[in-house]
């Protein structure tokens, strides 16, 4: 289960990055405070929800997978399955392009990711 967990970290993880690409806190100082109800401010103050949201489930689901995990493996699979769920959601989301060299070396943290948790599992 502790390995569920840190997928869904990894999921928090991802999500929380793409809040702090679209959070602005310069155009969330410049809101007006009768504004901060009306649409215009809900949608500016959205990313910094998802940034506490996202990041407080990161840390929990994190926290309750280094109970079982050993540090070192739930560091390099949390951080290498948020990478590969960000890439995910780069192509499918903001249609970036996928060459080859990327899904090569993609591929590569998989077969890390997966190494981790045979050799984790034997121990």
């Amino acid at each position: 289960m502790a390995w569920i967990y840190i997928l869904i970290a990894a999921l928090f993880e991802s999500a929380w990055t793409f809040s702090l690409k679209f959070l602005s806190f310069k155009d969330i100082k410049s809101l007006p405070l009768h504004k901060y109800l009306e649409m215009e401010g809900i949608l500016k103050i959205i990313p910094l929800l998802g940034y506490i949201v996202f990041g407080i489930g990161n840390i929990y689901f994190f926290s309750i997978a280094l109970k079982t995990i050993p540090t070192a493996t739930a560091m390099a699979v949390w951080t290498a399955s948020a990478l590969i769920f960000i890439k995910i959601a780069e192509i499918l989301f903001f249609h970036e392009k996928l060459n080859w060299v990327e899904a090569f070396f993609l591929m590569l943290i998989t077969v890390g990711i997966v190494g981790l948790k045979v050799v984790s599992g034997k121990s």
